[in-house]
């Protein structure tokens, strides 16, 4: 009886899950599909210091620093093989990460970033669906493709990037 008696009573219950309608068909249909996620971006107080740990201390391959003055940031990129890290640094006074760094001295996630195939589509729904975009217009991002920022009051507390994939 046991642990024995345990397992064949939550048989049936694992077998009547698996055999349930897929979770997917449950999500609408849209006019645009969301791809993988392209990066993580964590904003940090000092560059060098950041390359230095993911270079030399976890042996990743890192980018060189690359300046995006519309973004107002410094740029890296850290290759994980199934994503990336970005690192951010402010680029001038007005740089949004500058104002993050404020109130996160010591840096930390500032924002996730998911490929999209079709971003204009999924502005148009995005609004309709009352997600507030943070530019009327997609940007330019560091990968040379267009990319829009989506309220993280709207995200669950969370700044997600899209990425025109």
């Amino acid at each position: 009886s046991g642990l024995l008696s345990s397992f064949q009573t939550s048989a049936p219950t694992i077998r009547t899950l698996s055999s349930s309608k897929s979770f997917s068909q449950n999500i609408p249909s849209c006019l645009w599909k969301l791809g993988q996620l392209n990066h993580v971006a964590i904003a940090v107080p000092d560059l060098e210091k950041a390359q230095s740990l993911y270079k030399d201390v976890l042996g990743a391959q890192v980018s060189e620093t690359v300046a995006l003055p519309e973004h107002g940031v410094y740029t890296v990129f850290v290759e994980l093989g199934n994503t990336k890290l970005e690192l951010l640094h402010p680029l001038g006074e007005k740089s949004p990460i500058a104002s993050f760094l404020q109130k996160n001295k010591s840096g930390g996630m500032h924002h996730i970033c998911i490929e999209v195939d079709d971003i204009k589509a999924a502005m148009t729904e995005l609004k309709k669906k009352k997600i507030r975009i943070l530019s009327e217009e997609p940007k330019i991002g560091a990968h040379g493709k267009p990319v829009i920022f989506l309220h993280p009051k709207d995200c669950h507390g969370v700044l997600v990037e899209l990425e025109q994939a």
